[in-house]
């Protein structure tokens, strides 16, 4: 694999390399990202590697993230063309406006508008809703988008870190009104976090979605920074923030550790090519806080697992899952297939269809 095999997110006609460059870390400001020139660094190493798809967010270090991408596409409009840049609305940069943030008309309007004068351009490729909000309709928040679209400024739309039956309500909404369609999900998804397996993935391929994976190594605890038997400081600068892993997660950290030695490649490269590798996924987001971490993490593209190293990784980081994702896994191809194999998956007989041999 590699930045310039291209995939095709969601029902579009839009292609994006199989990692996004992330760059929440763009800037300085919050006291633990990279400085511009570094950002610039990370940029250009992700471009020259045939990388096309940024994101980003007007809240990532309060604007800065956004103004260090405007920078460098500055003068370079044959090279903003080529790439795919998506950002982000609904965090307020503003202290005690109730309408400074959020999903709403006026929200939405005022946050691209500041959004592309940061970024320097006239358009984002990818405009994604970053949370939820319960009480703002849905159809204000679709029509808005769709009215953007038509006005040129936005190309696409996606939905992030929101509830898969608000995320399948929106996506029918727009698809019966005619309005732009919902093409990805942003969700957080890792070793250390596998919920989204429940109901947000399979929504997601049901209906044609696109999936962006946030934080695949965990804030870092995938990284290789940690495992049990190491003791010391570790080379992060937002323990304050993240914390730290669990004695839980440290049974996935070994056994992470365990399979990258085993593949010879390092415990962050694996756990990214696990999760690129896992169903329903499109692009991984991937950033960094230094050049030299970036390039390890692209060490990935260069990472097959075999099944076996799979399935180890699956087993031990296998997710307790909200009701009813046991019961359709289990219960349900038992009493619908009786014990016959389908689609390559063999079912159980059940023990009440067993228990006597009378049909009425």
């Amino acid at each position: 694999m590699s930045l310039d095999s291209y995939v095709t997110l969601g029902r579009s006609g839009l292609r994006v390399s199989p990692f996004t460059l992330g760059t929440m870390t763009f800037g300085e400001d919050l006291g633990w990202g990279s400085s511009p020139q570094e950002s610039a660094n990370i940029l250009a190493a992700y471009l020259d590697r045939g990388g096309n798809s940024i994101d980003t967010a007007n809240i990532y270090t309060n604007g800065h993230s956004e103004k260090i991408i405007g920078d460098y596409f500055a003068g370079r409009s044959a090279l903003r063309d080529r790439v795919v840049i998506g950002t982000k609305f609904f965090g307020n940069l503003y202290e005690n406006d109730p309408n400074g943030g959020g999903p709403g008309r006026k929200a939405i309007v005022q946050q691209l508008e500041n959004s592309l004068r940061r970024l320097q351009t006239d358009f984002v490729d990818i405009y994604w809703l970053h949370n939820f909000d319960p009480v703002t309709p849905v159809e204000e928040t679709l029509r808005a988008l769709d009215d953007l679209i038509r006005d040129g400024k936005v190309r696409y739309v996606g939905f992030s870190d929101v509830p898969a039956w608000a995320a399948a309500e929106a996506a029918t909404i727009a698809r019966f009104r005619g309005w732009a369609p919902i093409i990805a999900l942003q969700l957080e998804y890792s070793l250390l976090e596998r919920t989204s397996e429940g109901e947000l993935i399979p929504m997601a391929q049901a209906l044609g979605m696109g999936v962006m994976p946030w934080s695949p190594l965990k804030s870092g605890f995938l990284s290789g920074k940690y495992s049990s038997a190491t003791t010391g400081p570790v080379d992060t600068t937002r323990t304050q923030l993240v914390g730290a892993p669990s004695e839980a997660d440290y049974v996935v950290i070994d056994a992470l550790d365990a399979v990258a030695r085993e593949v010879g490649a390092s415990p962050a490269a694996v756990a990214l090519a696990w999760v690129q590798g896992r169903p329903g996924i499109t692009s991984t987001l991937v950033g960094a806080r230094r050049i030299d971490q970036f390039e390890a993490n692209l060490q990935a593209l260069d990472v097959t697992l075999t099944e076996a190293q799979r399935g180890v990784l699956d087993d031990v980081s296998a997710p307790t899952l909200n009701f009813p994702a046991d019961n359709n896994r289990t219960l349900a191809p038992m009493i619908q297939f009786g014990g016959a194999t389908v689609d390559g998956r063999r079912s159980t007989v059940s023990p009440l269809l067993q228990a006597g041999g009378a049909r009425y």
